[in-house]
């Protein structure tokens, strides 16, 4: 059974960049330009792999350290094109495993704002987790996580005054 994503639990970022959402969806869809999505000074030892379809999945090589590494991404749910993205964040194996229920769904939005793109960046945690359960995931630092790595989209495409 498909989880519901209903209830306002999780987090929203916004941003407005300084790019047009064309450029914004490139760095989201394009395996080449998802380099910003790695931690800074690591080196992934595997291929970004990206099918952009409606459930077709990105897997990206995440490294912390030396220690900690492992696949990371997403299985897309809904995409429109320039504007919209939703996937369940994860990967199967990876962190966080898609293979287990009750995973996060992230929905990316692109705004265009004359040149410029408000990005809004929404993680949902599933209405049928107990409080503890989203407690749980909120107290893994996912939020300052996603903060970090959505800066860093800032940093490469730009940030309007």
């Amino acid at each position: 059974m498909a989880s519901n994503y209903v209830l306002e639990r999780g987090f929203t970022l916004t941003r407005l960049l300084d790019a047009p959402p064309e450029l914004v969806w490139q760095a989201w869809t394009d395996p080449a330009q998802l380099d910003w999505f790695f931690n800074p000074g690591t080196t992934p030892t595997q291929p970004t792999t990206l099918d952009l379809r409606v459930g077709g999945a990105w897997r990206q090589h995440m490294v912390e350290n030396a220690t900690t590494q492992y696949m990371t991404g997403g299985i897309y749910r809904d995409i429109v094109p320039n504007r919209r993205l939703v996937f369940a964040w994860g990967a199967s194996g990876g962190w966080p495993d898609t293979d287990e229920p009750d995973g996060p769904e992230v929905t990316v939005e692109l705004e265009p704002v004359g040149a410029r793109t408000r990005l809004t960046v929404t993680l949902r945690l599933p209405d049928d987790l107990s409080q503890g359960a989203v407690q749980a995931w909120l107290d893994k630092g996912i939020e300052a996580g996603m903060t970090m790595t959505i800066d860093r989209l800032v940093a490469r495409l730009g940030r309007a005054a």
